[in-house]
């Protein structure tokens, strides 16, 4: 490849891998009521408590501790999330999670959701992703801090439950 040529030229673009979606776990995060903190006229920021929850997966069981949270800003309809939180891995290891993400729905589901339906990730009009980040020093899971995951996130009566697949 040549300094004029571009980017976006077809066989440079050929060249590049597929990314590839795994499925490495779920986790299932127990939620408390969230606190309505308010910020202004079309803008609301709230905060929800994490005070539980388990991992389970191909790749990594645990449980959610109790301690993190989820700050949420919400913006025309769309919320801006970022929770932190830590998981202990059945072998005592503890790993550190800090999940970005979004979260809209169109106004039915979030009827529905409040009163308490289990809505199924891919719902039309149900838009749930998030980009989490771990952390930990422990070798047999070191894996997760040297890697890109997604998440895809559904509410479930009392638990936020997302799907965690690495990005190959």
């Amino acid at each position: 490849m040549t300094a004029d040529t571009p980017r976006t030229d077809p066989a440079v673009l050929a060249a590049l891998p597929e990314p590839r979606l795994e499925f490495v776990f779920e986790i299932r995060a127990t939620i408390a009521p969230e606190y309505r903190i308010g910020r202004g006229a079309d803008e609301a920021l709230s905060f929800t408590p994490v005070v539980g929850g388990s991992v389970d997966g191909p790749a990594l069981r645990g449980e959610v501790l109790s301690g993190g949270g989820d700050w949420a800003v919400t913006r025309s309809g769309t919320a801006q999330l970022e929770a932190r939180y830590l998981i202990r891995a059945d072998d005592g290891a503890v790993i550190d999670v800090l999940n970005r993400g979004y979260f809209r729905a169109a106004p039915e589901l979030l009827d529905r959701m409040e009163a308490g339906e289990d809505i199924p990730e891919a719902t039309p009009g149900l838009y749930f992703r998030t980009a989490p980040v771990f952390q930990t020093d422990a070798p047999a899971h070191r894996w997760l801090a040297e890697h890109q995951f997604v998440g895809l996130a559904r509410d479930d009566r009392g638990q936020v439950c997302i799907r965690i697949f690495v990005l190959r």
